[in-house]
Parts: structure tokens; C-alpha cells; sequence
């Protein structure tokens, strides 16, 4: 086959939609968005209408497909983690380690450079602690929190220059604004989360380098009258801010008025799936403790929310039935714009581009999933 041709459903390229387009693959890349009266030669595949997008972006992924990311990883465990949420809709992650020690630490990052290339899906690594803010740990191990050292630093810059993306989420309660300097200066992403900081610490490590805001809302400090804390700065400062927008994380109401807030940077949607996505466990164990799959919900055994039972196209649903936003903004915040975060090639529909796309039904339904050309199987 020379040429596959998707048609019948509007196209959502990233930026817009285009009606009465076909996309082209071929070689596993896009070859062409054209209109449906320029069609050239080849399979086609027409659609009963629906939404055509860019394949999902996903920049924090803890697990899936029955496995964690932890420091026992392997190329084999990022793999199957990258496997499982390809299916899902999200064909590019970033899989994500929660804070651990220094030495899993390692192992992980060891393992993503040997993902490079080599596991489709693989955007690279994000790294959410050790350097979080004691205050903050919500479900992360609090005896492994810690404050960043140069080890630390060296490790990281040296990680970098092997992985396509690195976010680092930290606390300025354990980084220093010359330690985020230093690594956002090197490329890595500092994102900062699990923090109690006052709003001026929050500014400070924003000037620094600090260009995210990791899962708004959950573990940080929140928005006062006298004191706007990490919420107040992620909402009034140029930083991208991720989501989780699943109704149990953040409430409906509060979306709609962060993104109303929202003046400077973007929002984009993460899943903070666990090892549970993609498959029917109902626990796992996390740094030995129990975590319970409940009513659409991840909890310790004391009720502390461990990530989301979710998926990115569930929480573009969600945001386009429950939240009310407009399906572009619903879609860009899946795809663009935590591709732009990170500054990967991917989260559009333009010729040159990978082959990576998704089809929604008109209930928003993921039917669909192509990962380098090639279909895929779709359980979202």
C-alpha cells in the first residue's frame, strides 16, 4: 500500500478545524491535509463523520498497561507503558517517575536514553521529585523527599543531553532559583508542583527558569485573599499548567474560572494515569503502599488521592460535555499545547509529520488510534 487515505471526518490539525479535508499517510509520516476534492490514489478509509486530531500528548504518565515506572524500569517496562496509552489515544508520553531515591532515580533515566528511537511513543522522561516540599507530599514516599544537591544537578544535565524532553517537577522549599537556573538553562523543563511556597517564591523560581506548573490545584499551595500562593502564580504568570481533568482532582466550576484566569502561558491536559491504565487491575502497590481503584478514583488506603484513573480522551470529553469548552480548545490542550511545552514535533496534522492520529466518534468517543501509520487498537 503507497498511500492510506482517512476521510468523512472533519480534521483538527492542532490550531483549527478544516471540514470536507482528507489527511494522506504514507511511509508512515503525513504526506498531505488536502481538500476531499483533490484526493490522489490510494487505500481510503472514510469515516461516518467524527474528529480527525493529532495523536494525543500525554507529559505526565506514572504507569500503565500494569506496570509503574519505578527503579526496576527497563526499556522493556518503558515499552509497555508507551504501548498501553498508544491504545489509549496518547501517542506520545512522557512516562513519569514519582519521587524515589537517588539510585531508581538513575535507573530510570538510564533506561529512558535507551528508549530513544526505540519505543514508539517515547517523548522523553518527566521526573516528578524527590525535591518536592515536605508540606506537599500527597501520595509520594516522604521519607525519599529531599533537597537537591549537585549530584543531583550533574545527573540531570548529563540525562538531558541523551533524552529528546526532561521535565523536573520541584519545590523551591528543595531548589534553589540558582539550581532551577542552571537546569532550565540546560533545556530541562522545570515544572514546579507539590509545593507550599508563597506566591514571591513562586515568582522568584519562575524568574529563574521555572516555566510549568505541574497538575494545578493538587499539592501546592492555593489561591488566598492576602496570599495567592503557587495557584495565584500559575494562573497569572507566563508558565504552561498542566490538568487533571477528571472531575475528581479539580471541580468543573474551578476549571472554567482558571481558564477564564488564565492570561499568560496555557493549560494542557495530563491523565497522571497509573499502572492501572490499560488494564483491569483494580490495586497496585506504590513504594509499598496499597493504592485501590475505586469509583473512578486512585486513593491510598487513607483516602489520599495516587494519580487518576483516567485517559486523555476522557478528559477531552470531559472538558467539552461537563467544563463546556469549545472542542479546538478541548483538543489543542491534548495535542498542541503540551507538545509546544515541551517543544516536540508532534501534536499537529501537517505534511512531514509523523503519522500519529486519532478519531473521535460525534460523542466523543475514542474509536480510532494510528501510531506511525500504522492503526492501532483503541480501548479509551
Amino acid at each position: 500500500m503507497d498511500k492510506l487515505i482517512l476521510t468523512g471526518a472533519r480534521v483538527f490539525d492542532g490550531p483549527a478545524f478544516h471540514e470536507n479535508y482528507a489527511i494522506v499517510l504514507e511511509q508512515g509520516r503525513i504526506s498531505a491535509l488536502c481538500p476531499i476534492a483533490e484526493l490522489p490514489e490510494g487505500e481510503v478509509i472514510e469515516f461516518p463523520g467524527g474528529t480527525l486530531a493529532p495523536g494525543l500528548v500525554d507529559l505526565q504518565v506514572n504507569g500503565g498497561g500494569g506496570v509503574m515506572l519505578d527503579g526496576h524500569a527497563t526499556l522493556e517496562t518503558i515499552s509497555s507503558i508507551c504501548a498501553a496509552h498508544a491504545d489509549l489515544g496518547a501517542t506520545t508520553i512522557l512516562p513519569t517517575l514519582i519521587t524515589d531515591t537517588r539510585a531508581a532515580t538513575q535507573t530510570v533515566l538510564a533506561a529512558g536514553i535507551a528508549a530513544v528511537s526505540r519505543v514508539p511513543g517515547f517523548g522523553g522522561l518527566h521526573l516528578e521529585g524527590p525535591h518536592l516540599d515536605p508540606k506537599r507530599p500527597g501520595c509520594h514516599p516522604p521519607g525519599c523527599i529531599r533537597p537537591m544537591d549537585e549530584e543531583d544537578i550533574e545527573t540531570l544535565l548529563e540525562a538531558k543531553t541523551g533524552l529528546p524532553a526532561l521535565i523536573v517537577t520541584l519545590s523551591p522549599a528543595n531548589a534553589t532559583p540558582e539550581q532551577i537556573a542552571r537546569l532550565s538553562d540546560a533545556g530541562i523543563v522545570v515544572s514546579l508542583g507539590h509545593s507550599d511556597c508563597s506566591f514571591a517564591e513562586a515568582q522568584e523560581a519562575i524568574a529563574a527558569g521555572a516555566r510549568m506548573v505541574t497538575h494545578l490545584f493538587n499539592a501546592m499551595s492555593q489561591l488566598g485573599s492576602r496570599e495567592p500562593g503557587l495557584v495565584g502564580a500559575a494562573l497569572s504568570q507566563p508558565v504552561s499548567v498542566g490538568l487533571i481533568a477528571d472531575g475528581i482532582h479539580v471541580h468543573p466550576e474551578t476549571i472554567r474560572l482558571a481558564l477564564e484566569a488564565k492570561r499568560q502561558g496555557e493549560v494542557f491536559l495530563v491523565s497522571d494515569a497509573m499502572a492501572c491504565a490499560g488494564s483491569d487491575l483494580t490495586e497496585f502497590d506504590l513504594a509499598g503502599r496499597r493504592i485501590l481503584r475505586r469509583d473512578g478514583a486512585l486513593r491510598l488506603e487513607d483516602g489520599t488521592l495516587a494519580g487518576a484513573d483516567l485517559s486523555l480522551p476522557q478528559a477531552v470529553r470531559f472538558m467539552i460535555e461537563t467544563v463546556g469548552v469549545s472542542p479546538e480548545q478541548a483538543l489543542a490542550m491534548a495535542s498542541r499545547i503540551p507538545a509546544e511545552a515541551i517543544g516536540a514535533p508532534v501534536g499537529r496534522i501537517a505534511p512531514g509529520l509523523a503519522g500519529d492520529l486519532v478519531h473521535f466518534d460525534d460523542d466523543w468517543r475514542l474509536t480510532e488510534v494510528w501510531q506511525g501509520g500504522q492503526a492501532k487498537s483503541s480501548t479509551a
